[in-house]
């Protein structure tokens, strides 16, 4: 969370005091936020969701992809990403980042094979991922594309919002993105044909709300939908994510070119105009350096976090894809041919640069005093460990 007020207390009031806290039938918040955000991002389609995870689900089965799939996933990610996949029914199949610690585009080329229908790449620590080569492969070999834009809220790739250049793509609210409301998501998409089918998703009973006609046919679903109060506190987060974007973008610009005699290699860009800015982030010679600068300077290790590695993705390597067998992916009879099998050493590449990396986050409460003092502790630090 970085920032919230008075401003988003004040909505909520409002919507609390209306009696109007479900969604349908008054063109309250979610709906304002809804035609906001489309407008924002440059697509056609927003729905919001209960969170990222369900609006990566939404996303997926909005363009089909079910059992007998495969979806490439990267090796670093959180492990909703694969567990969106499981939840459609398709099996994630993980590939190795490239030294930006987003997916490879090379390695996407390498591993497409018979049962691939999509890749799903994420857009890591406000990083986005090579989307132009991305696309092309996905275009050229015909697979679906669905963005992972949980961690990159606000930020774009070449001019353009990510998550709003592949099929679909899907945002996280939850506390630790750069615009919140506690927890939530959305699932985007430009297909007019995807529409009803990541609808029914978010809410399989919406038929009653908006009308059988406008959803297609209905399918059983959990439901994953926003309330009014979500969509008011988001409608005020929206209004604050320019102003803070272009701060930690700036931030991490001044730290990049400040510290770019001091030895530090910097991780590699895809857009460095138009990312988040949200870290700074640096490629050390060896894992050992990186655990010695992180003893003489307080920075995060990519591969260190516990929980953004897929090397920590227990149910994925239990095959615990659901709560009772006869339901679980990886003993669907549809993928019996798909590549279910995942191992610790699988992407020792990817474990290599995840360990060799280092992370240093910007706020946009920061004063440029004290951006000067980490400018100047990362420099300290570089000097003793390279």
């Amino acid at each position: 969370m970085y920032k919230i007020g008075q401003k988003e207390l004040d909505a909520i009031g409002e919507v609390l005091f209306s009696g109007k806290v479900f969604r349908y039938g008054i063109g309250g918040a979610c709906t304002n936020f809804e035609s906001r955000y489309a407008q924002y991002l440059g697509v056609k389609h927003v729905l919001m969701t209960s969170s990222g995870t369900t609006a990566l689900v939404a996303a997926l089965i909005g363009q089909n992809i079910g059992p007998g799939d495969e979806v490439l996933v990267p090796a670093c990610t959180y492990i909703a990403s694969a567990i969106a996949v499981l939840a459609a029914g398709a099996i994630p199949v993980v590939i190795d980042i490239d030294e930006s610690l987003t997916m490879s585009p090379a390695a996407a080329e390498a591993a497409i094979g018979p049962h691939t229908k999509a890749l799903l790449p994420v857009h890591m620590w406000g990083l986005p991922c090579d989307m132009d080569a991305l696309m092309a492969i996905a275009r050229r070999r015909q697979l679906k594309v669905i963005e992972d834009a949980c961690q990159c809220v606000g930020g774009g790739y070449r001019g353009r919002k990510v998550g709003g250049i592949g099929d679909a793509g899907a945002f996280s609210f939850n506390y630790y993105k750069n615009m919140t409301c506690g927890e939530g998501g959305a699932a985007v998409t430009n297909n007019d044909e995807a529409l009803p089918r990541m609808g029914c998703m978010v809410d399989c009973c919406r038929f009653y709300w908006d009308g059988r006609q406008a959803n297609g046919t209905p399918f059983v679903s959990s439901g994953s939908r926003a309330s009014e109060i979500e969509g008011a506190v988001m409608n005020c987060q929206l209004d604050r994510i320019d102003d803070m974007i272009a701060k930690m973008r700036a931030q991490k610009t001044r730290i990049l070119a400040e510290t770019a005699d001091a030895g530090l290699k910097p991780l590699k860009a895809n857009s460095l105009d138009c990312e988040c800015g949200t870290h700074a982030g640096f490629l050390l010679p060896s894992a050992e350096h990186a655990l010695a600068f992180q003893k003489i300077y307080p920075c995060t290790i990519a591969g260190k976090t516990g929980r953004h590695v897929y090397t920590e993705w227990d149910p994925i390597f239990a095959k615990q894809g659901a709560h009772h067998p006869a339901l679980n992916p990886y003993n669907l009879k549809e993928n019996a041919d798909c590549r279910r099998d995942l191992t610790k050493d699988q992407c020792a590449a990817s474990l290599d640069i995840l360990n060799r990396s280092i992370l240093v986050g910007t706020h946009p409460d920061r004063s440029e005093d004290d951006t000067s003092k980490i400018i100047a502790n990362l420099r300290q630090a570089a000097e003793q460990v390279l």
